[in-house]
């Protein structure tokens, strides 16, 4: 009777993570339309703005994410956290303008962006598919990913001062590393019933695709850029 009961425990666990994984591939892809329009908005704009208060703009751009973090964040479980999720998502395209502006003014900066995308793509299906078909439990390389984060923005911001062209390229190197990971961390915790919310879920892996295509094209840039 006992072994019955935790048989339909574990089957009903797994149906409603399954449920979360494919609602959560279903926002993940809808998110990259405003995406997509915000890069174009922002690939026409003028950031001369940020160039001549780089601490300032910074400022005021972290604090909208962070609050619409908040606001994600408030409203997961209504429509509205979908409305956040998805107008964060426009934002973040917009930020992509000025490193896109600088890719497309390369001669081949087409061939160069559609290879970051085609990399992340590479990487994200690959990863999650072995963080949903594996056996293994990746929930322990939370903390460490964790940290590397945390070690990672503190270079970036120190970085913003320094202005080493070396450390910008290690620092995209990691980033690459670290938000891989979190793919594979994130999946994984889906699959295993650890994040059972599709709207929190959906903007944790957002936030790891976007940031390894901003890193992987600035290292491809660096790397195969000619002018």
């Amino acid at each position: 009777m006992q072994n019955n009961m935790n048989v339909a425990s574990n089957a009903s666990a797994l149906t409603g993570a399954n449920k979360v994984l494919r609602n959560t591939y279903a926002l993940l892809g809808v998110s990259l339309f405003p995406t997509v329009i915000g890069a174009l908005i922002g690939m026409s704009m003028n950031f001369g703005f940020a160039q001549a208060s780089p601490i300032m703009f910074m400022l005021v751009t972290l604090a909208g994410i962070f609050g619409m973090f908040f606001l994600i964040r408030k409203n997961r479980n209504n429509s509205m956290g979908v409305v956040f999720l998805l107008g964060l998502t426009f934002l973040l395209g917009i930020m992509l303008g000025p490193i896109l502006q600088v890719a497309f003014s390369m001669s081949n900066g087409g061939q160069i962006v559609s290879l970051a995308a085609g990399g992340t793509g590479v990487i994200f299906v690959t990863l999650a598919g072995i963080a949903t078909t594996s056996k293994r439990d990746f929930s322990s390389m939370g903390k460490f990913l964790m940290i590397g984060l945390i070690l990672l923005i503190l270079a970036m911001l120190a970085n913003m001062f320094l202005q080493i062209p070396a450390m910008s390229l290690a620092i995209s190197s990691i980033a690459v590393l670290i938000f891989s990971g979190f793919i594979l961390y994130d999946v994984n915790r889906i699959v295993r019933g650890g994040e059972t919310n599709y709207v929190m879920a959906t903007l944790a892996l957002y936030l790891n695709i976007y940031n390894l295509f901003v890193h992987l094209l600035h290292l491809l840039m660096a790397l195969m850029g000619r002018e």
